[in-house]
């Protein structure tokens, strides 16, 4: 057997062995990376979960003023994988070295951003208008007990709503925070049947009767 054949042999083995140590780190680092990022993805769905409760009971208390920060920008954050940092760096050392170049397109650029921004304003406009001709939730939760003859529950009177108004995203839990607002502003009654409980438009008082008809007349005459 030749002596040449030992040290290529070795080193073979030593190669393999590397590839291989490397290899399980490199699937490692991914288990790691992709728990991060599945950990990530749950905690934005929790808190855009919860940005749409609170902006229904917004709606619910009659609040106008929209939040600080656009909801927009937080529901359209997409978590930036590997492959797309190395593009963004890319591209960063690409701007850095053409930024003499870049500029003047900068500056011509800006006028029609400029147009696009004032073509936009009247659309929000009509939105925002067309926000403030529906009916807020507390007026929907008063007519809807206002026209039943008998007591509802909160899940049935949310659910009825949703049927109603499907693009309102009505929520169980809002409905009942603000069925409790109407029974403490003695603008709506609430009784319990075991150990459910019901909500009823509030009994509005008889009329007086008027005083002639409640007096009995002479029959002497």
């Amino acid at each position: 057997m030749p002596e040449t054949a030992i040290p290529a042999t070795e080193l073979a083995s030593q190669y393999i062995a590397q590839v291989t140590g490397d290899l399980e780190a490199n699937l490692k680092e991914q288990e790691r990376i992709g728990a991060e990022i599945t950990a990530l993805q749950e905690q934005l769905a929790a808190l855009q979960h919860d940005h749409g409760v609170l902006v229904s009971m917004q709606q619910a208390l009659g609040i106008t003023t929209p939040p600080s920060g656009s909801a927009a920008e937080s529901e359209s954050a997409v978590l930036p994988s590997p492959r797309r940092k190395k593009a963004v760096a890319a591209a960063g050392e690409k701007q850095k070295a053409g930024k003499s170049a870049a500029t003047p397109a900068k500056k011509t650029a800006k006028k029609p951003a400029a147009k696009k921004e004032a073509a936009k304003k009247p659309v929000a406009k009509r939105a925002d208008s067309a926000k403030a001709a529906e009916p807020t939730l507390v007026e929907l939760i008063r007519r809807h007990l206002t026209e039943q003859k008998e007591p509802r529950s909160a899940a049935e009177i949310s659910t009825a709503l949703s049927e109603a108004h499907p693009h309102r995203g009505i929520a169980a839990k809002v409905v009942r925070v603000t069925l409790e607002g109407l029974v403490a502003k003695s603008q709506a009654e609430r009784s319990k049947q075991g150990r459910s409980v019901f909500y009823t438009a509030p009994v509005s008082e008889p009329a007086a009767a008027p005083e002639d008809a409640a007096q009995p007349k002479d029959t002497d005459n």
